[in-house]
Order: C-alpha cells, then sequence, then structure tokens
C-alpha cells in the first residue's frame, strides 16, 4: 500500500516530541502487537517496509522500541509513561536552552540597535495584526518587569490574557494600572480579581485616557491616535530619552493611583458586593457605571455607601474607596 495512506491515520501522538506521524502510528502499531515484525508493521500502519525500516531506526533512536533477537527481526514497544516522560523531559531542556539563547540574542540585538548615532530609537508598526503579534512578542519576552496602563475601549478579547499568567508564573513583576470605566463590567472585574490574586500589582485612576505597555524597562508600546476598538498605528520605541519618559510618566501615574489589593481581611459586616462596590469607588466610577456592573437600583447603591462611609470614617465616596485599599480589604 502506498504511503500516502499513513499520514491521514489519526497517530500523531509523537509530534511533540519531533516525531512524524509514521512514526506515532508505528509505535501504537508495535504497542498493539508485540514482537511484529517489520512486514507486517508495513501492512498495519499503511506504509512501504523501506519506510517502516527508517522508522523503525528513528524509534530505537529515541528509545520507544526495542529490537528482539531472531530472525526475523522482531520489535517490542517501551512503556509510554516511561519513554514518552523520558522524550518529553528532554524536549524540555532542549527547549530551555534555545529559550536562554534567545534571550541572549534579543539583549545583543538591543545593545546593537542603541548604538551609534544611527541608532533607530522607535519603529512604526502599521496594521491590527502586527500590533499584536509585536505586543505579544513583548510579553512572552519580558524577564522581569511588565508595566501596562490598560483602559478602553478594547480590542479583541477585552477579558481574557493569559499570557500574563505565564508571566506571573515565571516571576516576572507585574504592574497595571486601570482606567476606572475598564472596571465596570463584571467580568473584566472579576478577571481583574485573579489577576491580583495570581500576583499582579494592580492600581486604579478615576480618568488615565492612555494604553501603554513597557517590558523590562528596554522597549514600550503605545498606539497612536485613540478611541478606536482595535488599533491601526503603533509606536515601538526602544531604549531613547522617549522610553525614560515614558518610564517617568508610568511611575508618576502609579504614584497617583489607588492601590487595588487582594490581601488583608475585611470585616465580617461586608460582603463580596461591598467589596466589588469600593473597588469601584477608589477608581472614581459613576453612579451609573456601579449600578450597571452590580445589578443593583439606585436606591441599594445610596444605602451601601452611606453604610460604607460611616463605617469608614470617610466624608466621600472616594476617600471611602481609598481608605478601604489602604486597610488591605481590596
Amino acid at each position: 500500500m502506498p504511503d500516502a495512506h499513513a499520514a491521514d491515520r489519526p497517530a500523531a501522538l509523537l509530534a511533540p516530541v519531533g516525531l512524524g506521524a509514521v512514526e506515532s502510528a508505528l509505535y501504537l502499531a508495535v504497542l498493539a502487537a508485540p514482537r511484529a515484525t517489520a512486514t507486517e508493521l508495513a501492512r498495519a500502519v499503511g506504509a512501504t517496509p523501506a519506510r517502516v525500516r527508517g522508522c523503525l531506526r528513528r524509534l530505537l533512536e529515541a528509545g520507544l522500541v526495542t529490537r528482539l533477537a531472531g530472525t526475523p527481526a522482531r520489535y517490542t514497544a517501551a512503556p509510554p509513561d516511561a519513554a514518552i516522560g523520558a522524550l518529553v523531559t528532554g524536549r524540555q531542556h532542549d527547549l530551555e536552552r534555545f529559550r536562554a539563547r534567545a534571550h541572549e540574542l534579543t539583549a545583543h540585538l538591543r545593545s546593537t540597535q542603541s548604538a551609534g548615532p544611527n541608532a533607530q530609537f522607535a519603529e512604526v508598526i502599521e496594521g491590527p495584526a502586527l500590533i499584536r503579534h509585536r505586543v505579544e512578542q513583548m510579553q512572552l519576552g519580558a524577564q522581569r518587569e511588565m508595566k501596562v496602563v490598560d483602559c478602553p475601549p478594547y480590542f479583541d478579547n477585552p477579558v481574557a490574557n493569559p499570557i500574563e499568567f505565564q508571566l506571573l508564573r515565571r516571576g516576572v513583576a507585574c504592574q497595571v494600572i486601570y482606567d476606572a470605566s475598564g472596571l465596570e463590567s463584571r467580568p473584566r472585574l472579576e478577571f481583574t480579581a485573579a489577576c491580583i490574586a495570581a500576583g499582579e500589582q494592580a492600581r486604579t485612576l478615576p480618568s488615565v485616557r492612555m494604553k501603554m505597555l513597557i517590558a523590562d524597562q528596554q522597549e514600550a508600546m503605545i498606539p497612536l491616535g485613540f478611541g478606536t476598538a482595535e488599533p491601526t498605528t503603533a509606536l515601538f520605541v526602544r531604549p531613547s530619552p522617549l522610553l525614560t519618559v515614558l518610564l517617568t510618566c508610568f511611575d508618576l501615574l502609579w504614584e497617583r493611583a489607588a492601590p487595588i489589593t487582594a490581601t488583608g481581611t475585611a470585616p465580617e459586616l461586608l460582603d463580596r458586593r461591598d467589596l466589588e462596590l469600593l473597588t469601584m469607588l477608589a477608581g472614581g466610577a459613576k453612579d451609573a457605571a456601579i449600578i450597571r456592573a452590580l445589578g443593583i437600583t439606585q436606591r441599594t447603591l445610596t444605602r451601601r455607601v452611606g453604610r460604607l462611609l460611616t463605617l469608614l470614617d470617610a466624608r466621600t465616596r472616594f476617600q471611602a474607596g481609598l481608605q478601604a485599599s489602604r486597610r488591605g480589604w481590596l
């Protein structure tokens, strides 16, 4: 039978460790028929005997099959958990070495780009797809810290950002300043809480009408133009006086912003809805936004706010939110 049928089988088991569909199908066939010959295995996987013998050599080298003594040659498969587990561990080590080399190349590239009188300190990125790709590169390449200014309008999925959880698991410090209006929807508020619980350092301002991303104090991205859900042009900034200005801008905004934390113990008389309300008050959210996000009436909002003001000995709603943040309730 011709080889074309082998690739059509659902046998991509070994693709993650660098082996092809025929090798995957062949390994499964040996598992199903121990002590089979190359000719028998060729019939089982729908490939020529010559192709199977080559694939068997690769499986032998990977430690996935063993050739038994005798003539004709017969084969048996190694247990999947032990054999594939060893291959996965080896591939992980290879990927870590590859990641380390990539970081070395990136550091070298940054140093050469920032040197000399003709260095290109900024680059205009055009097109939403290219902008998203560069943002992902910045996030995945971050080693120490990621600074973000976040506000509507949002493009793509306005909530999910699984890359941030990867960064936090790797020990990358993530500082995020949220525009209060960006926390008005319940899904986004819940996602922000999950990020904070995972280690994100979050603060909020009543209004911060800009977007910005800074990675490792070495590169930044800001959209050119504002107000559309998906930017079509952005400025990518390398080490330069402009990057220093952006870092200073972030630090000034960070000092002014109210902390949002997941630490501290709120009094038992506060329920989850009270804590959500305090978070929005700290961000300067308006009544309409709070009512819409929390699904409550104006009368309920007035009653809850009054009780919180008394509890926190605060004169204004914004002050109540700040007091709750400072006490570690949020």
